[in-house]
């Protein structure tokens, strides 16, 4: 899948890359044996993102990571995951160079959004969703990283 944007500049902007796969879970501790026991993918640290009520752990796979989501909230958009669906993954996160431009080329097409504009997530990535509705029930996270956060940058472990 490839998402093709306009710059104001008018040059043609691209998704970079599958950033990572966004997976709801009870229990990040209790996810782990799966993840690194039984695939071998080792756990690059935590962190707890208060604005989302989640608390994350990132998992590297080559150029891309799988992203555990433990809610710490169950108001949060996690914990109504959770009570809704149960475990499992809950969205897809591609990378682009410059988040704003595409927002503005989605809206402009008419693409219904979550997030008008980027906010913070795990990392110090600069994020924003796209409505399931609009993207044929995929949740889909819009994913900018600076240079140090290309991997999701400094977490605690």
């Amino acid at each position: 899948m490839r998402f093709y944007c306009r710059k104001v500049q008018g040059e043609t902007m691209k998704v970079l890359k599958l950033d990572h796969v966004g997976i709801a879970v009870e229990k990040i501790d209790a996810s782990l044996p799966v993840w690194e026991g039984l695939m071998g993918i080792p756990l690059n640290g935590t962190e707890e993102v208060v604005e989302q009520k989640v608390r994350t752990a990132f998992l590297p796979i080559g150029d891309s990571e799988i992203e555990l989501l433990e809610s710490t909230d169950p108001e949060g958009p996690i914990g109504k995951f959770l009570a809704a669906r149960g475990q499992g993954v809950q969205h897809l996160a591609f990378r682009v160079d410059d988040i704003d431009a595409a927002l503005a080329e989605l809206k402009a097409k008419g693409v219904r959004l979550i997030d008008e504009t980027p906010r913070y997530g795990a990392g110090g990535a600069r994020i924003a969703f796209l409505h399931p509705k609009a993207t044929g029930g995929v949740l889909i996270e819009l994913c900018e990283r600076k240079p140090q956060t290309q991997t999701g940058g400094a977490r605690e472990r």
